[in-house]
């Protein structure tokens, strides 16, 4: 089996000091192809570096989380790094109206300006949406792109159906391995196998497995598990989902068109 995970932060400084050590495990799992989407300015360097170095599919974009870091001249910054290729996404981008003390009216402007530069340029969005839903389904009605990812899945069945009709496919992750989390298991169960594709959020999001205080490091090796875990879910076999998924990938992000 082949996995593709969909949304990795290979580039954090967590794996500053073993990254080649992560990959090798990552490839002897199956995972072996990575998409790896942008933070800042400051490291989109860095995020390139994924490419280069490592084969690594990325996404370039100013998140919303660290909005407070963000200037203006980093969006002419974000087109003149698309202008040199080899980015086949635009993000991580989107609100986060979960973390109290950022600026939401910051976060709604660099959102809405990097959809315009997603349109520009005619490339699916990899969208973070914690605790905005609505809101980002939103400004994308307003700025219709090429669709995408929506990251880290939370939502109701009623916004997946609106996410899905606009063309974007849904991260599932970690957060699935959970008993407690019964409407993001309920959701992996029931949406359609078409809108689903697996991520980790490496290093962050950690499965239940590396639960604890503090949580163990996540890394994209675990996806397969998380996989068996979703295919529990939906009754089906682990091989089908892989399959499935990596089409789905594919396919919302134009890869091999």
């Amino acid at each position: 089996m082949k996995f593709i995970d969909s949304h990795c932060h290979l580039d954090a400084i967590e794996f500053d000091l073993d990254r080649d050590a992560v990959l090798a495990r990552s490839l002897a799992a199956g995972v072996t192809a990575w998409l790896v989407p942008g933070i800042t300015a400051a490291t989109m360097a860095k995020t390139r570096a994924m490419d280069q170095q490592y084969g690594a599919h990325i996404a370039l974009g100013l998140h919303p989380i660290y909005e407070a870091e963000h200037r203006e001249d980093h969006l002419p910054l974000l087109r003149s790094e698309l202008d040199q290729g080899r980015v086949i996404a635009v993000g991580e981008i989107g609100l986060d109206f979960y973390l109290p003390d950022l600026n939401r009216e910051r976060q709604i402007y660099f959102f809405e300006a990097q959809l315009k530069i997603a349109r520009d340029y005619d490339l699916p969005v990899i969208v973070h949406i914690r605790r905005s839903q609505d809101q980002v389904l939103k400004y994308l009605r307003k700025w219709r792109v090429k669709g995408g990812i929506a990251h880290a899945f939370n939502g109701s069945e009623q916004q997946a159906a609106e996410f899905i009709k606009l063309g974007f496919c849904l991260g599932f992750g970690g957060a699935l391995t959970y008993s407690g989390s019964q409407r993001i298991r309920r959701l992996a169960a029931q949406l359609p196998l078409e809108s689903l594709v697996l991520e980790t959020d490496a290093p962050d999001m950690p499965p239940s497995w590396l639960a604890g205080h503090p949580p163990q490091r996540n890394e994209p090796a675990q996806l397969p598990q998380i996989a068996n875990e979703l295919a529990a879910l939906r009754g089906m076999d682990v091989a089908d989902l892989a399959v499935a998924c990596t089409q789905n990938i594919e396919r919302v992000l134009l890869l091999g068109v």
